[in-house]
């Protein structure tokens, strides 16, 4: 299995640095525990960023397009402040359904609340093609504005 590796990663509880000015953050997920936790803590670590759980799979084409595209900075100037916290869907599915990020499709991304369990406020899949980011970023947009 072939897991998404984004952007920046840093070790929550072992660094509280400050990501860069205007750029989407990105934090990989341990592989393992109660994710709620670990999701909580970096809603803290973080500030005044905005903090999203993303879930995808390296087999999962809208979820590569996503990748790409955060990966060469595409959404830093829309969403200067976001902060993706990045799990897997084939590794973390049962880890993130108790902690109520449940869906259907992926790629899956949700609001956190402050105890680090799922808000109920999520978008779920895109079409498949290059114009998959295309889809995602106004809703995305209007999940970070509810």
């Amino acid at each position: 299995m072939h897991r998404l590796a984004l952007t920046t990663v840093v070790a929550i509880g072992c660094s509280r640095a400050a990501p860069a000015p205007g750029k989407v953050e990105v934090l990989t997920a341990p592989a393992e525990g109660d994710v709620a936790p670990w999701i909580a803590a970096a809603v803290d670590a973080r500030g005044d960023r905005q903090v999203v759980v993303y879930v995808g799979a390296a087999w999962c084409e809208p979820c590569r397009y996503f990748h790409d595209a955060v990966a060469a900075g595409r959404l830093d100037r829309r969403f200067p402040r976001l902060t993706l916290l990045e799990f897997d869907a084939d590794r973390d599915d049962d880890r993130l359904a108790a902690a109520g990020y449940r869906s259907r499709m992926i790629p899956l991304l949700a609001r956190v609340g402050r105890d680090g369990r799922a808000d109920g406020h999520q978008l779920e899949g895109s079409i498949k093609g290059p114009e998959a980011v295309d889809q995602i970023i106004p809703r995305l947009e209007a999940l970070l504005a509810q």
